[in-house]
């Protein structure tokens, strides 16, 4: 593997050394120009610019506060400033306005950023000990449904976020062998279930996942009136003794196998090869690191690995394709067709059951 280069002077990684260090500082100022309103207030003033007396005027904020955080957002390139008068930057523009920035900065804010105090220990322990900000859990999955309203919320928009943009992609593929029975491995809320069963109208779906999660997803099931053709059954998916159901046409995993270790994904695709027929298909649809078109996305799932050893499990992560493609192998399957740059940035691998030699 060949990545990353060091070709900056000795000055630029200085720099860029400081950036790393006040990182967690001007993170923190970045929210409160956001949610305070003055990068919108700036914004409504993007022709002509405003003063901080003004800005502090009109949001009824205190001209220090107004006048720290602006000074933070010009290092920060949010917002540049001309005869003193404060205009709004493109990146300013970026983090009040852009959806997918939303969606991760309130993650990181919501969900990580108090427990990334234990990093450092999470690496030692191999166990996600910045978890224990909201309880005593051993993963992030148990704990969802009963985390805070907005930490939940702020957690199912990033997982969601990045899926939604993907699945209209998908369901073509997923139907072009008309499947009757599809199983659908982690299915969460349901919402995955949901649009196949709206797709195709004699489609049959089983969900495995938690007691907690199949709770949530059954009440979305019912809302939509699939409950006749989905189902679900819990299950402690880590139970590698317990088998998952039989003759399966399709099973499905989407941004389920990042969510263990490399021993847990061999086990899971073993029980899920043993789910599906002998013409049935395993679809796997992640987002690798390294089939990325833009080096903000290899950054965003970098950092997201981080969240995997801290909170979510400790011994997961946003994977290379390699290491996906060689655990495939040794769970007897084969990817018969492999699809990239779906939706923001996902890859989908098919894999069927690799015949004996």
């Amino acid at each position: 593997m060949n990545f990353g280069k060091d070709n900056k002077t000795a000055l630029q990684a200085k720099f860029d050394a400081q950036k790393i260090a006040f990182g967690p500082l001007m993170f923190q100022a970045a929210r409160s120009l956001q949610r305070l309103g003055i990068l919108e207030a700036i914004k409504n003033q993007r022709n002509k610019g405003i003063r901080i007396a003004d800005i502090a005027n009109e949001l009824k904020l205190p001209v220090y506060g107004v006048k720290v955080l602006l000074e933070a957002g010009l290092s920060m390139e949010l917002v540049r400033v001309e005869d003193d008068l404060y205009f709004i930057t493109k990146t300013g523009f970026f983090l009040l306005s852009d959806p997918l920035t939303q969606v991760n900065m309130n993650f990181v804010h919501d969900v990580n950023y108090k427990g990334f105090f234990s990093l450092e220990e999470s690496v030692r322990n191999g166990k996600p000990e910045g978890l224990k900000v909201f309880g005593d859990w051993d993963t992030i999955y148990e704990a969802l449904s009963q985390l805070p309203e907005h930490v939940q919320k702020s957690w199912f928009d990033f997982d969601h976020y990045y899926s939604d943009n993907a699945f209209p992609e998908i369901l073509p593929v997923i139907f072009k062998n008309n499947p009757r029975k599809l199983l659908d491995v982690g299915g969460n809320t349901g919402k995955w279930a949901i649009k196949c069963g709206k797709y195709n109208d004699e489609i049959k779906i089983t969900i495995l996942d938690l007691p907690g999660q199949l709770e949530k997803a059954q009440k979305n099931i019912d809302a939509n009136n699939l409950t006749d053709r989905v189902n679900g059954i819990p299950l402690n998916l880590l139970d590698h003794s317990i088998p998952f159901p039989l003759d399966y046409d399709v099973v499905w995993m989407s941004q389920f196998l990042d969510c263990f270790s490399q021993e847990d994904i061999l086990q899971l695709l073993i029980r899920a090869r043993n789910a599906i027929h002998k013409d049935g298909a395993v679809f796997i649809l992640e987002t690798y690191w390294d089939k990325q078109k833009y080096e903000a996305s290899t950054y965003s799932l970098h950092a997201t690995s981080l969240y995997f050893t801290c909170l979510a499990n400790g011994c997961s992560q946003m994977y290379h394709s390699d290491d996906m493609l060689a655990i495939i192998e040794k769970a007897g399957l084969y990817v018969s067709e492999e699809i990239h740059d779906i939706g923001i940035s996902h890859s989908l691998y098919i894999c069927k059951i690799k015949q004996a030699d």
